[in-house]
């Protein structure tokens, strides 16, 4: 019993305690569970075989009495007739002696089975105790172990979750962060750049053609050019 008590001992602990001992709670109360239980079935048949010893105490009991009154009757019926003339009286004395300590011998043996019984009944009544008390541990440490293994799972998510969160380092996330924001500035900058290097790179001519639309000047010369060679211009006077 004192494993026992040491085995629940730790089961009260707290699971992050327990996880950490060198002794697997769960593993040594399911352990222990079983051998009680091996206990329970060697209690259960010590029961059946004293109650079977007691049943056969009383039985015996009852046996040597009724043959105790009968060896005792057996004597009282021989000196009646010896009384009666029946029977010759020295050989009725002899008789009923050995009835009487056929009866004596039977009364002792009543007696040492009735002491047997009641001595085997104690037995029973303390096994029957002791059989209650280990299932009522049984039941207990059961409930214990169901307990405990809920407790070790609350503890072991909550441990995993706290070294998740223990592993992500915040001022590293920011940092990223910032490193990000930093590379979208530069890129945007870069475009603006590329975008005024574009616009500088055209020459001079692209500059005042963009300023002076000089394709319908062009146009304007050419037609009346044209016109002159063909005399359209040219007014009667």
């Amino acid at each position: 019993m004192n494993f026992f008590k040491r085995l629940f001992k730790i089961g009260e602990a707290e699971a992050n305690s327990a996880l950490d001992s060198i002794e697997d709670p769960i593993k040594m109360t399911e352990q222990g569970i079983r051998d009680m239980k091996v206990d329970l079935n060697k209690s259960l048949e010590a029961l059946a075989q004293v109650k079977a010893m007691a049943i056969r105490a009383n039985n015996e009991q009852e046996e040597y009495g009724a043959k105790a009154k009968d060896y005792e009757q057996k004597a009282m019926l021989i000196l009646k007739k010896a009384q009666k003339g029946d029977l010759d009286a020295s050989e009725a004395d002899r008789l009923a002696k050995e009835a009487l300590i056929k009866k004596e011998e039977n009364s002792k043996n009543e007696t040492n089975s009735k002491n047997e019984a009641i001595r085997f009944e104690n037995s029973v009544s303390q096994l029957s105790k002791n059989i209650q008390d280990i299932k009522k541990n049984i039941s207990k440490w059961e409930n214990e172990l169901k307990t405990l293994k809920a407790r070790v799972k609350v503890s072991s998510a909550t441990k995993n979750l706290n070294k998740q969160m223990a592993e992500i380092d915040s001022s590293s996330t920011v940092a990223m962060l910032e490193r990000m924001k930093d590379k979208v500035t530069q890129e945007e900058a870069l475009a603006e750049a590329y975008g005024d290097i574009a616009n500088t790179s055209k020459s001079i001519d692209e500059e005042l053609d963009q300023a002076i639309d000089i394709t319908d000047n062009n146009a304007d010369d050419s037609l009346a050019k044209l016109k002159e060679q063909l005399g359209l211009n040219k007014t009667d006077s």
